[in-house]
């Protein structure tokens, strides 16, 4: 009995879902964002939000290093095309949780005061383009800032290298599929 021509296909087709359910994670975890009781944390319980920080930090730190190791050591089975984007976002969201829980703080930071602000402060600050808008003076928003920038140096752009070396041999394999087909 002869194989469905299109049987070798298959992997392709359940890529192909990839971003749109990194997408929507993405847009669960934003939405979470804005629902989080954050207000609770900041300067009235120190202790408190700074552990939380740390350590939502290191599990995305942790989450992004075993995705990458996955992806170098090619284990099979491995989703980076989810797994990268979706720690992406929400190592974007811890640091922006962090500074609106530091803004409640007096003199930490000049000119924010929502949680858009917070995201915004931290995709400007990730983007390296620094407006002005939003400035740390304290030193607890300084600390901060620069953690910001040494992870996004270190994490992130490696999460984002391996992801996109992954799709480039990924988008190889499928083009030499598809000559060895014709």
């Amino acid at each position: 009995m002869r194989a469905p021509a299109d049987a070798g296909r298959a992997p392709f087709r359940r890529r192909a879902g990839l971003p749109l359910t990194a997408g929507l994670v993405a847009v669960a975890l934003v939405t979470g964002y804005f629902l989080l009781p954050l207000q609770e944390l900041g300067p009235h319980r120190p202790v408190l939000s700074w552990t939380l920080f740390v350590l939502a930090l290191a599990v995305v730190a942790a989450g992004i290093l075993r995705q990458i190791q996955e992806v170098v050591t090619d284990k099979p089975g491995t989703r980076p095309g989810l797994g990268i984007p979706v720690l992406m976002v929400l190592s974007v969201l811890v640091f922006a949780s962090c500074y609106y829980a530091l803004s409640h703080q007096p003199g930490e930071l000049t000119g924010l005061r929502t949680r858009i602000d917070a995201l915004y402060f931290t995709l400007v600050t990730l983007a390296t383009v620094g407006y002005g808008d939003i400035t740390p003076h304290g030193q607890a928003a300084r600390v901060v800032t620069i953690l910001q920038i040494v992870y996004t140096f270190v994490f992130l752009t490696a999460a984002a290298t391996t992801l996109s070396r992954r799709a480039h041999r990924f988008m190889n394999a499928r083009s030499s599929y598809h000559h060895r087909d014709q």
